[in-house]
């Protein structure tokens, strides 16, 4: 598909990235992808923006890897969207029959009409030829923002009662059935998550992504809008990313608080890089990682790039680990996620031992919560997150969730598997109740 590509200078890069999101709640289909300029080794641009379907795919679960794979080679476009967790049922056989109060597709792609790249203080516009007349006035547009803005919901409403679907004491009961599982070798490690929710409530999901986006400045942080469906995330975690041949995923386990001293803040870090229990969690997924890269990988090319590297961000103090391998060529890069999905941080170890565990423990279908948002290029590069620490919204609905987990393993300690949980939760419940 033929793409018309121009460049334009940006005086106020920052203006523009929120002047672009402002200009895309226009349509019904849009995604806005930001790095938050965090310094990474793999990256293709500070942001990017998706919006309008020229072509779609939605779909449940069964064989959506083959749906995707077949809309991937014919479209040979750019592409965007995300993979719900629950796709995990057309990889393995498992089942979601939780509760769900969003009622997102299982797996949505589109391509879009219009695309923005910017990198440094360069926007890349590529339009779709049918439309390629309109860049001009469409940056004009978002520079002088002379178009007319959307004025509803100017304010998120402050009486939100954000509710738990598992209480505390409950939660106890279920690690224990959860370290019950690994002492009798059924798993060794599961990431149990936990939802937090909101009935009849409104938000403006600008304004809690901009609220969100700005406490934690993650570089993983997305917007999406599909019609009256949002996911405002400040994820800090790759899935997995596409180069040519090169492979890259790069696992999160292990979480530390910021303080205010420095002093304090530095030795957290340095205790998280220490701590036995973090290091085993953060190991273990490592492991699980390099199993699945290596089924389509070259053989004897799966490395470990970094182990339990600490980076930190805005919120928190994260161990990181960046798992490497080479494919063939000729290998499907759809191929690549299937054989990989859903992401081993987010599931546990065996992988479908922990799945079905987890699904029987938790109160609420997962959704795209966990699942992973990014893009397909033209020459069939891709580059996913992992949901977490995100807000999901159904505008229809009037249904607000966020949902939090921690990895259980024989060393767990129940109430501070609770304490992590509720760090972690911590800015999405704080933009949802003090709007700016």
């Amino acid at each position: 598909m033929q793409r018309t590509i121009k460049s334009f200078s940006i005086k106020n890069v920052q203006q523009f990235k929120e002047h672009s999101l402002l200009w895309a709640q226009q349509f019904e289909t849009a995604i806005w992808l930001d790095s938050n300029n965090y310094k990474q080794q793999y990256g293709s641009f500070d942001a990017a923006l998706a919006v309008e379907e020229f072509t779609a795919i939605k779909t449940d679960f069964t064989n959506a890897f083959d749906k995707l794979k077949e809309y991937q080679s014919i479209t040979k476009d750019y592409i965007f969207g995300y993979i719900s967790y629950d796709v995990k049922n057309d990889v393995e056989h498992l089942t979601s029959n939780n509760f769900d109060g969003l009622d997102f597709a299982d797996l949505y792609f589109f391509q879009p009409q219009k695309l923005f790249f910017i990198k440094g203080n360069t926007v890349e516009f590529q339009y779709l030829q049918m439309v390629d007349d309109e860049m001009d006035s469409d940056f004009d547009d978002i520079s002088k923002m002379s178009f007319r803005a959307q004025s509803r919901n100017l304010k998120s409403e402050n009486d939100i009662k954000i509710k738990l679907r598992i209480h505390k004491e409950e939660y106890h009961k279920k690690i224990n059935t959860l370290l019950n599982h690994i002492q009798k070798g059924d798993i060794y490690e599961a990431n149990f998550c936990q939802e937090f929710y909101a009935e009849n409530a409104t938000i403006n999901p600008i304004e809690v992504y901009h609220h969100l986006n700005k406490i934690s400045q993650p570089p993983f942080a997305t917007f999406l809008k599909v019609e009256h469906q949002y996911l405002l995330s400040a994820s800090p975690e790759r899935y997995i990313r596409k180069e040519g041949t090169k492979i890259i995923s790069q696992p999160i386990k292990g979480t530390a608080k910021r303080l205010v001293s420095l002093i304090d803040d530095a030795k957290i870090a340095s205790d998280l890089f220490r701590d036995v229990k973090e290091r085993a969690e953060n190991v273990m997924i490592v492991d699980l990682v390099r199993n699945d890269l290596s089924k389509s990988a070259q053989k004897g090319s799966v490395k470990v790039e970094e182990l339990c590297k600490v980076y930190s961000f805005k919120q928190v103090h994260q161990m990181i680990s960046t798992v490497v391998a080479e494919i063939e060529p000729k290998t499907h890069s759809i191929d690549v996620l299937k054989n990989t999905f859903p992401m081993g941080s987010m599931t546990g170890a065996p992988k479908v031992s922990a799945m079905k565990i987890i699904e029987n423990l938790e109160e609420t279908k997962r959704g795209l919560y966990s699942g992973a948002v990014g893009y397909f290029s033209p020459d069939n590069n891709f580059d996913f997150n992992v949901v977490i620490r995100s807000i999901l919204y159904n505008e229809e609905k009037k249904y607000i969730s966020y949902s939090v987990g921690s990895a259980i393993t024989a060393k767990s300690i129940a109430e501070k598997e609770y304490e992590e949980c509720l760090l972690k939760a911590k800015a999405m419940k704080y933009v949802l109740l003090h709007s700016e």
